[in-house]
């Protein structure tokens, strides 16, 4: 049996999303390779092979730009880790807190693992950049609010420290678990990853239970 045909709007969505995606990934290669400064517009246009205006009306300025790269090296096609919607599910499924740990640590490790150069950029050109300084200070509060759904978890299964609240314990594990960590941890210092990720465990096990 044939597939019905789609509408026009259905492919016009298809294709801009096609857009989008070549945009954004053009502008992934030029970042990393450049950095986020000397990369312009223009050269981003050249190199995915669309009008500048095009850009703008797919994914925005640089700025969003930049954006949308941290999103796709966190979660493209090669990266194993589940999107920040689905941890919650999955936390309500796990049967103790060291369970839940597990689930964060693999979350933590995986995404780290995989912005860690877009990260480098983004704190770079924060320094310079207003609206990446925005962007930075977004995506950090962005991160501690998911925490807080793991720290509730562990809450539930009456496995948080006494004494210390939701609030306070999404802020640990932000501190943990934080990208800059990460970076001076395994970049800068040559930790293994196994290293990293069996410290992250016994620290967040330590100041949760």
């Amino acid at each position: 049996m044939l597939d019905a045909p789609r509408s026009p709007e259905s492919r016009r969505s298809a294709q801009s999303l096609a857009t989008r995606s070549v945009i954004v990934e053009a502008a992934q290669r030029l970042m990393l390779e450049r950095g986020y400064i000397p990369t312009s517009i223009t050269a981003i246009a050249a190199e995915a092979g669309v009008a500048v205006q095009t850009i703008y009306n797919s994914v925005g300025g640089k700025a969003d730009l930049l954006s949308a790269v941290l999103d796709l090296s966190g979660a493209g096609p090669d990266s194993p880790a589940p999107v920040p919607g689905s941890l919650p599910a999955r936390y309500a499924e796990a049967r103790s807190t060291a369970e839940i740990v597990r689930i964060l640590v693999d979350w933590i490790v995986a995404v780290n693992e995989h912005t860690a150069a877009v990260h480098r950029v983004i704190v770079q050109a924060a320094g310079v950049d207003a609206e990446v300084e925005k962007l930075e200070i977004r995506r950090s509060t962005q991160r501690l609010h998911n925490y807080g759904s793991a720290a509730s978890s562990v809450r539930t299964r009456n496995g948080l420290r006494s004494g210390l609240s939701d609030h306070e314990a999404a802020a640990a594990i932000w501190a943990l678990g934080h990208p800059q960590v990460f970076r001076s941890l395994v970049t800068d210092l040559g930790w293994s990853g196994p290293a990293y990720r069996d410290w992250l465990t016994k620290a967040l096990l330590g100041v949760l239970s």
